[in-house]
This record gives structure tokens, C-alpha cells and sequence, in this order.
């Protein structure tokens, strides 16, 4: 068979000029190959060539190892074409897109920190400048930067603050991490000393911290009011914090230091001030009495029902249909269906009860017009559309049972209160419920402000207040803020770092490196003139002992944070920094990516 080359062409071949060329492409298009999990810098076969007349069944004598696209011999056992590259391209882009998402809420931390504004595609607007919100909101592709994304919501969970610092972490961490892959190092090995480094750190942080009683109530007011600082309403410290934490105090078990925040429910309200916020004693509903046929809008010495079923007449199944002929007919069915309805609210009325929750039904109206006007007869206050999550909490704080048929409507699942009455307060009702007789461990906070906005963040902001109380009482105790602990950590680690030999002395160094960047960013964002002066002065002040020097990002200057009352959980940080180390180590260990259908 006739060659498709001539002799020059054969010669390109050989010299190796192909790899050249693709590999310039390669470079040319960055790391979009390894973005989708393709390799383009290989051929994926060996070329051979043949002479001109020379016959395919008779085929030229193989090298004596496998050709290596570059030229030469590989050893032999080991593939020919394998990219000893790709690897750390894969790192490198996930690297790549885990920091953008680092960089993106950079901004936000600290007190000084920006907002963000997010619209989602149905014109929905969120205006905040909580980690998880914001990232939770936005649409990430890159799977790299999705676990940056997890990562913020699994401190959320954990900790229920520092959703901004985990993941600006996490980005400082990376950058480290890709200084020592430059210089070399294994990624195993620096993903099992940054480990070691994270370990370390929080043994460092616990001989830092301070023990504190849950009776000492000014340091569980400044724990909350920090983490209120960086909020759009930090003004209203002085009001949202003491409410977060006497709702914890409320429904914590502290025998076993351990709280569901499930207890507490945050009822959002449009109207009136942040100032109007409150905690309330009782149980408040969203949901408004229903009074269009003269039914009671209050009621003293109640009892009360939370039923599942409805105040209704029968409904014929889907497959099956009524025909009415004449008048009589339809006028017999009205009968029968308000004779149907009257047993029904006697059997209620019977039990004793005088209010009525009814669960909200997708399928059709809870309850008629004409069950409504024999419950007003019966002077039974009833309020409808209770929604399915909130029965389990209202039956907790009520001491009642919920009752899913008529035939199991019992006097013993009844819960009973002083009063329920519908409260009008700055243009908008709620149903308060006060006087409970056999009271839950539960509590009800009553938010309120201008629009929809500031209501909603406010929610977020109570949130992460509350979240900082359940940490110390699961770990009780405090650290300073202002940057501080994670400077005196990062010089502890220094020191340590000089004690070790070998690759892992230069991780720990790049590890405590990598926790300034912290203080930097409240510098940063702080808009002091110049930041690096700053972390330069505040390094010398803790080499000197001054272990509560941080950034007073108010004033501008560094300055004893312990005195400005700045203070934050131990279990904050300690699980930001845990939870940034592992992944990191996760993305250090990925060596390729194969996309499936």
C-alpha cells in the first residue's frame, strides 16, 4: 500500500512535532480539556510509519520499547502516552473555581462587610450578607466550587455562624495548598499535614478560650450581640439579643447541653419596627380568626383542638358522580349535608372544646360557609389553614394531640389556655394564645419590620444569634473576635512548625500562613489605609503577649477586643477551621474527573 506521506512528512512525524503542536493548543485553551474530564495534549495511538511499496502483510520490525510521544524509549511496564500532568491540572482548576467562590464573598465578612443582592429567575430579591444565604442562592456548576457551597451550609448546621469565614478559609487554605504543589511536595502529604495542623489549632484555641456559667448572663448578651454586628441589623443588638437568648435559656436542656432549635419558632409579620420584636409568652399564629359568619374572635378559659380532618360535607370520589333531576333532589342533598355538618359540630361541641385548629388542605376549603355559621352558634372560635410543619411544634406547646377523624375526637386531646384572642399591632393580626396550662419546652418569637426584605434578613440574623447561644451550651466557652485568635494561631504554629522536620514543617508554616488571612480581610473590608502595616503591627503585639489585641474595625485601629466586648463562641471557630481543613484535604486527593450521563 502506497504511503499517504512522503518522506518529509515522515520526518515531522518522527521529530515529534506533533506533540509540540498540540501541546502549544493545549496551553492556548487552558484548563477547559480537564474542565471536562478530556485529555487532548496525547495521541491516543502509536504512530508507526510505513515506506513507500512496502506491503501492509509484511509490516516494519516494532522498537524495542514503546516510543514516547516526545521522542525516545519509555521504560518498560508503563504506558506510553500517560500525562503525568493531568493530575495537577485537575487540582489546579479545581482550586481555581473552589477560590472564585472564596473571593466572591470575601466582601462580606466582618461588621464592615458588604451586602449582597440576589434575584432569582422568578424576580424574587434577598438582600444579605449571610455565607450560606448568599451561596445557597447562587448558581454554581463547578463541582469543585459546589463543595465550597456544602461546605458553607454543613457550618450552618454545625455552628450556625461563621458561614463567611469557612469558606474564606477554605480559599486561603487552597492558595497555600497550591504554592506547596508548586514547590513539589505530595498532595497526600500536605493534606495530612494540614491534618495535623488543623488538630493542633484546635488544642491551641481550647488553652485561649475562657470557661463561662450559662447564669452569667452579660457574656451570653456579648456572644450574641457579635454575631449580630455583621448583620444589616446591627443597631437592634441591643433589642434581638436579649430575646435570642432567653428563648435558648427557655428550651435548652442544660443537664445534657444540648438544644433543638426546632423549639423556637420565628413567626415573620410585615409591619411596624425591628423594635416591635419579641419574645412571647404562649404561642402566636400567623393565621387569623375566622369571624365572617359573627363567630368569637376571643376566648377565655379555652380548650382547644388541632383536628386534621374537614368541617365539611362528604365529596363524591373522583370516578364517581351525583345527577340531579329535579329540584327536590338538590334540595334534599343541602339537607342531608347540614344535617351531616350539624352532628359534626355538636360532637365538637360536646368535648368541651371552644376553639378549633384546623389543618391547612390542598384539596378544598378546611371549612364551608355553612359549618362556619353552626360553629358561631356554638360560640367556637376557629382558625383555619395550619400549616402541616407547624403541628408538631403547636402540639408541643399546647399539650394536645392532633385528631385526624371525628370518632377520636376525645376530651383528653384537648389543650387548654387562659386566653386566645386575636391581637391587631401596627396594621397586621396575629392569634396569641397565653396562659397555657400544660406549657412545652418551646418557644415563640414574634418578628416584625417595615417590608419583606428587612423582615427576612432579620429572621436570618435572630437565626445565627440563636445559633451562637446553642454553641455555648454545647461547648461553654468564649474566645475574643477582631481577627485576634487566628494571629495567636497562627504564631503558636509558627513555633510548632520550628519543632518538626522535613515537608511537614513547611505545611504547618503554609497552614498558619493561611489563618491570617482572617484579619486581613476584616482589615480589608474595614477600609483601613493599610492592611498589611496592620497584620505586621498586630503579629508584633501578640509576639509581645498582648493575646487579646484584635482589629476594632469600628475605631479603626488595633486594640484590646476583649475590653470592646467582642467575643465568639469557641465551637465557631474550632468548626471553621476543621471543616475548611478537611475539604481542602478532599480537593488535594481528586486526581481526575470523569464526567456520566
Amino acid at each position: 500500500m502506497q504511503s499517504l506521506f512522503g518522506s518529509a512528512e515522515l520526518d515531522f512525524f518522527r521529530k515529534g512535532f506533533i506533540h509540540r503542536s498540540i501541546t502549544s493548543e493545549r496551553q492556548s485553551f487552558g484548563d477547559h480539556d480537564s474542565h471536562f474530564g478530556q485529555d487532548s495534549s496525547i495521541l491516543p495511538f502509536t504512530y508507526e510509519p510505513t515506506t513507500p511499496n512496502r506491503s501492509m502483510a509484511n509490516p516494519p520490525a516494532k522498537p524495542a520499547g514503546p516510543t514516547n510521544v516526545s521522542g525516545g524509549n519509555a521504560p518498560q511496564g508503563r504506558k506510553a502516552f500517560k500525562n503525568a500532568e493531568k493530575p495537577m491540572e485537575v487540582r489546579l482548576s479545581n482550586m481555581t473555581a473552589a477560590k472564585a467562590i472564596s473571593d466572591t464573598i470575601r466582601t462580606s465578612l466582618g461588621p464592615r462587610g458588604m451586602d449582597k443582592m440576589i434575584q432569582t429567575a422568578d424576580g424574587n430579591v434577598t438582600v444579605s450578607n449571610d455565607g450560606a444565604t448568599i451561596l445557597k442562592s447562587m448558581s454554581v456548576m463547578h463541582p469543585a466550587a459546589r463543595m465550597l457551597v456544602e461546605l458553607s451550609a454543613a457550618q450552618d448546621v454545625s455552628a450556625g455562624d461563621g458561614t463567611t469565614s469557612v469558606v474564606v478559609l477554605a480559599g486561603s487554605l487552597l492558595g497555600a495548598a497550591e504554592k506547596l504543589l508548586a514547590k513539589g511536595i505530595h498532595p497526600t502529604i500536605i493534606a495530612e499535614s494540614f491534618a495535623n495542623a488543623s488538630s493542633k489549632s484546635v488544642e491551641f484555641l481550647e488553652g485561649i478560650s475562657t470557661p463561662i456559667d450559662l447564669a452569667d448572663r452579660d457574656s451570653l448578651l456579648r456572644a450574641a450581640s457579635t454575631a449580630l454586628s455583621s448583620k444589616i441589623v446591627s443597631q437592634y443588638s441591643s433589642i434581638l439579643a436579649p430575646i435570642a437568648v432567653d428563648a435558648v435559656k427557655r428550651v435548652a436542656d442544660l443537664d445534657n447541653s444540648n438544644v433543638d432549635l426546632k423549639n423556637i419558632r420565628i413567626i415573620k409579620k410585615v409591619g411596624g419596627t425591628i423594635e416591635d420584636t419579641s419574645l412571647v409568652d404562649g404561642l402566636v399564629l400567623r393565621q387569623n380568626v375566622l369571624t365572617s359568619q359573627g363567630g368569637p374572635s376571643r376566648k377565655e378559659k379555652a380548650k382547644i383542638a388541632l383536628i386534621q380532618f374537614h368541617l365539611s360535607a362528604p365529596k363524591p370520589d373522583m370516578d364517581h358522580e351525583i345527577k340531579v333531576d329535579e329540584y327536590r333532589q338538590l334540595d334534599k342533598i343541602f339537607k342531608e349535608e347540614k344535617k351531616y355538618l350539624i352532628e359534626l359540630c355538636r360532637t365538637i361541641s360536646k368535648t368541651g372544646c371552644n376553639v378549633v385548629l384546623i389543618q391547612k388542605s390542598i384539596l378544598r376549603d378546611a371549612v364551608n360557609e355553612t359549618a362556619l355559621f353552626i360553629l358561631s352558634k356554638l360560640k367556637i372560635l376557629t382558625i383555619k389553614d395550619v400549616e402541616r410543619d407547624e403541628i408538631e411544634f403547636i402540639c408541643k406547646t399546647l399539650g394536645c394531640k392532633p385528631i385526624a377523624d371525628i370518632e377520636a375526637f376525645t376530651a383528653d386531646k384537648l389543650g387548654e389556655a387562659d386566653l386566645v384572642e386575636e391581637v391587631s399591632m401596627n396594621g397586621t393580626k396575629t392569634v396569641r394564645i397565653s396562659g397555657i396550662k400544660n406549657p412545652g419546652r418551646t418557644a415563640s418569637i414574634l418578628c416584625t419590620a417595615a417590608n419583606e426584605l428587612v423582615v427576612d434578613e432579620s429572621e436570618r440574623s435572630l437565626h445565627d444569634a440563636l445559633c451562637v447561644i446553642r454553641c455555648l451550651v454545647k461547648k461553654r466557652a468564649l474566645i475574643v473576635g477582631g481577627g485576634a485568635p487566628e494571629i495567636h494561631l497562627s504564631l503558636l504554629l509558627s513555633q510548632h512548625a520550628q519543632t518538626l522536620k522535613g515537608m511537614e514543617a513547611y505545611c504547618f508554616q503554609a497552614f498558619a500562613d493561611a489563618l491570617e488571612v482572617i484579619p486581613t480581610t476584616l482589615a480589608e473590608n474595614a477600609g483601613l489605609a493599610n492592611p498589611v502595616a496592620v497584620i505586621t503591627e498586630l503579629r508584633s503585639r501578640h509576639a509581645a503577649g498582648e493575646k487579646s489585641a484584635g482589629i476594632n474595625v469600628r475605631k479603626g485601629l488595633i486594640s484590646n477586643i476583649l475590653e470592646e466586648n467582642v467575643l465568639q463562641p469557641l465551637l465557631v471557630t474550632t468548626t471553621a477551621i476543621t471543616l475548611a481543613t478537611e475539604t481542602v484535604g478532599l480537593l488535594l486527593r481528586i486526581d481526575d474527573y470523569h464526567p456520566t450521563r
